[in-house]
């Protein structure tokens, strides 16, 4: 009898969008969440990378000019690897696959090892950047046609396999060159040959949809001088034709408090949505680089205590949101539901973790004057009346415990319940060099552990010469305490020690020190 024939796998070739991360399509967005690895390239959204669930495994092929990077043919093998090992394979490409993307290559490739696969499509730069910039691809009284161009030499040969002569005779057309940075003297030198005027508007979408994106308007004679004046570095696009005029009353995206402010994320990015939202909102560029993760743990002899718990008096005391988040992902899982905590009245270290209750539908009974396990564990005793009083402590498995000394110290039964633990995440190489590269204007710090994490991932030289000099946010005392500890400086320290608050602050003192950048 021979061996049962394993199952290939799938690979979906699939477009990440221009750059903003909420361009996604809603069809990539769903095969990322359920797919087992994803195969990345260098413009591929940060965020959409870094929020993946962490049984994906990822690999960073990613492709940035003149720096070592995958072949084509390794990546081509490697998709094959895994599709033949069965997995569900996202080749996540930025932009739209098919457009200068090597989709169709890869494509052909897996058909030629019998690999099944999908093609999803994706934003294109072109269009999306030219919406961003507030110049459209076409207008019925100036650009009737648009016309797409790779300005990249191919590898295998000499010169490029673009007629520019056709494209320099080109009426009525919106030309838009993708890659051309590096090639942009010969593309104007050959546009010019071939009869272009060189008074065409023209315009330079570099980091197009980013709220760094910076926009250049000029003529087609002047993009050489244009590129070497204002270094202009790839991802950009080139923009020819009459159509670009109409930025002037079209320009939308510009404006915001935060505009261009690039603001690294430290939280896990598992929770770090609506920050990376709201921030964007605002017109910064959101650097997501969590430095820790969560994953849940099962205490079964604790819950079976917090089942067996009869006392006159009861507590639950949460000192993290993630306490309460994996505290109520378990109790669902264990068919209880809210009038299990009936008898409980339940205390909090502060308005964050105040703030995940509050999706529950609950309020606390306690919070401490401020925002520290050590005012919690000097006030929270006086509830505390001897073995009548038991306290459920949910936590994680760092959680400092002067807490829970105070209230074994105070005499009450104490039932430790630990339903998270958190671990450093690593960045790869190509984030590291990425964020080396392009440093943060601020650092938002939302735990003492994001902190220490981020001191696994840099060496102190290499923080000094990229945080050190950024404007650095803390949530609360607890966590600023940390950053101290480490020596470096605190800008702002949160009033409400919330995300919102932290953000509120952050607007302010960037309005205050003239933050914005007007690329």
């Amino acid at each position: 009898m021979t061996a049962e024939k394993k199952k290939i796998g799938i690979v979906y070739l699939a477009g990440a969008g221009p750059g903003d991360p909420e361009l996604v399509t809603k069809k990539t967005y769903r095969l990322l969440r359920e797919c087992d690895a994803v195969v990345y390239d260098n413009l591929v959204p940060d965020e959409l990378v870094v929020s993946l669930p962490p049984t994906v495994q990822t690999y960073d092929v990613g492709k940035q000019a003149q720096k070592g990077c995958s072949k084509q043919e390794e990546i081509n093998n490697l998709l094959v690897k895994l599709a033949k090992e069965g997995k569900s394979v996202v080749r996540l490409k930025g932009s739209d696959p098919l457009i200068f993307g090597r989709g169709g290559e890869e494509a052909k490739y897996l058909r030629q090892h019998n690999i099944p696969y999908e093609i999803v499509p994706g934003v294109t730069s072109a269009v999306a950047a030219a919406a961003y910039a507030g110049i459209p691809c076409t207008d019925r009284n100036v650009a009737s046609s648009l016309l797409f161009v790779t300005g990249h030499k191919a590898l295998e040969k000499q010169v490029s396999s673009v007629s520019w002569d056709w494209v320099a005779q080109a009426k009525q057309t919106t030309i838009v060159i993708y890659m051309g940075v590096g090639e942009i003297e010969n593309i104007v030198g050959m546009l010019h040959q071939h009869g272009m005027k060189e008074d065409i508007p023209a315009a330079i979408i570099e980091r197009g949809t980013y709220p760094s994106q910076r926009v250049i308007v000029t003529t087609v004679g002047e993009l050489p001088r244009k590129v070497k004046q204002e270094t202009v570095t790839s991802p950009a696009l080139f923009i020819i034709g009459e159509a670009v005029m109409l930025r002037e009353t079209l320009d939308w995206f510009m404006g915001k408090s935060l505009m261009g402010v690039r603001v690294m994320v430290t939280r896990p990015a598992d929770q770090a949505g609506s920050i990376y939202h709201k921030l964007r909102e605002l017109g910064a560029e959101v650097l997501p680089y969590p430095t820790i993760a969560t994953r849940e743990i099962i205490d079964t002899d604790a819950w079976k205590a917090f089942k067996a718990s009869s006392s006159p008096q009861q507590w639950l005391l949460f000192t993290s949101e993630n306490g309460v988040r994996y505290f109520f992902r378990q109790l669902f899982r264990h068919e209880y539901d809210i009038r299990t905590l009936g008898n409980f009245k339940i205390a909090v270290i502060g308005a964050g973790t105040q703030e995940a209750l509050h999706k529950f539908g609950l309020q606390p009974d306690f919070v401490p004057s401020t925002a520290t396990t050590a005012a919690l564990a000097e006030e929270f005793p006086r509830f505390v009346q001897g073995s009548s009083t038991t306290v459920v402590r949910v936590r994680g498995n760092r959680s400092v415990e002067n807490v829970d000394k105070a209230i074994t110290v105070a005499g009450g039964v104490f039932i430790p319940m630990t339903v998270y633990e958190t671990y450093y995440r690593k960045w790869s190489s190509n984030q590291k060099d990425k964020l080396l590269q392009r440093p943060p204007d601020v650092v938002m710090f939302t735990s003492g552990t994001t902190v220490e994490g981020l001191f696994e991932n840099m060496t102190e030289q290499e923080i000094t010469t990229t945080i050190a000099s950024a404007c650095i946010i803390s949530i609360g005392p607890s966590t600023s305490h940390v950053i101290r500890s480490y020596k470096l400086p605190i800008t702002v320290e949160a009033k409400q020690h919330t995300i919102p608050g932290m953000i509120e602050e952050l607007v302010a003192y960037a309005v205050n020190h003239n933050l914005r950048k007007t690329p």
